[in-house]
């Protein structure tokens, strides 16, 4: 199977679709044969062996952000190649690159804490979908930063994969998937600080339209979710885009602000939809809903677009 998808739009469009069920269905590859995971030890051993120095620690940084992903893209797009094998791996390499099943369910997880008045749980919970600290979060608090989490890493989970996918294939969803699993394990301020900068930048780079397409999404699905106001939703991803110190975390979250009516903060950095109603456990899921309509219509757009590209060729 060829790997780049404007070659064979068909082909790819069936995979995409049975992909797209195994995720919501089944869910991702045990760990013994995820491709992720590989890319998460692989990028261990090398941050584990960075010089030091903040000179040196960037410059090796920035080759672990353009190695590694430039590695696994070559290596795991190699078997999609193999005649009869090429469809059934292309199937298990997009499954392993998406996350969205699992990521709705940590949301849904969480509300189902608050709902039950289970404090520890629920703030335990919150590791699943961000690295917040949660041991001083309330219900409300908790529910606002799974509420983010839920819809900007719809962006990071399908809709960034599948606009990398259908740019550049097989390779740019490798690629993508390894910058951000490079940006996950170093390229946080702190420790890794200067080690990461490369992949933090250059996964910021990657994001930049596929973050804004998801605002756009979340906007559109809101008119078939009840309880969300597009307008409303439009208004706030105006007027508070730009608060958050990544140029895009702010789009989905501002937008996701603004349809649901609630107040989504972090202290001492933002806040979006000042004003509006607290966070709850019932607007957790109604953002678990929007986030999983968004990524099941990115890829269903981009199926209809492989179609429609094959009906014109």
């Amino acid at each position: 199977m060829n790997p780049f998808p404007w070659t064979a739009p068909v082909d790819h469009a069936a995979v995409l679709i049975v992909a797209l069920a195994i995720d919501r269905y089944v869910g991702e590859p045990p760990v013994r044969i995820h491709p992720v995971v590989w890319m998460g030890t692989a990028i261990g051993w090398a941050r584990d062996r960075a010089p030091s120095g903040q000179v040196a620690r960037f410059l090796y940084g920035l080759g672990m952000a353009v190695g590694l992903p430039a590695l696994f893209a070559g290596v795991l797009t190699m078997p999609a190649t193999v005649p009869w094998l090429g469809p059934v791996y292309t199937i298990w390499l997009i499954t392993s690159c998406f996350a969205a099943r699992g990521l709705v369910n940590a949301g849904r997880r969480l509300a189902g804490h608050v709902d039950a008045d289970e404090l520890s749980e629920a703030r335990a919970a919150l590791g699943w979908l961000c690295s917040r600290d949660a041991s001083s979060l309330d219900y409300t608090a908790l529910s606002a930063a799974a509420t983010e989490s839920v819809v900007e890493n719809a962006s990071d989970s399908v809709v960034a994969p599948m606009f990398w996918y259908a740019l550049g294939g097989l390779p740019g969803l490798v690629a993508y998937r390894c910058v951000n699993t490079l940006d996950a394990m170093v390229g946080y301020r702190g420790k890794y600080e200067w080690l990461g900068k490369g992949s933090a930048r250059l996964d910021d780079l990657l994001n930049l339209l596929p973050a804004r397409l998801t605002a756009v999404g979340l906007l559109a699905m809101g008119w078939l979710v009840p309880g969300c106001s597009p307008a409303r939703g439009f208004r706030v991803l105006l007027s508070d885009r730009n608060q958050t110190s990544s140029p895009n975390a702010g789009w989905p979250m501002a937008a996701t602000a603004g349809l649901l009516g609630v107040e989504l903060a972090k202290a001492g950095h933002y806040t979006l939809g000042r004003g509006l109603n607290p966070a709850s456990a019932e607007t957790l899921r109604t953002a678990c809903r929007l986030s999983d309509w968004t990524m099941t219509g990115a890829v269903l757009a981009l199926v209809v677009t492989f179609v429609g590209a094959a009906v014109v060729m």
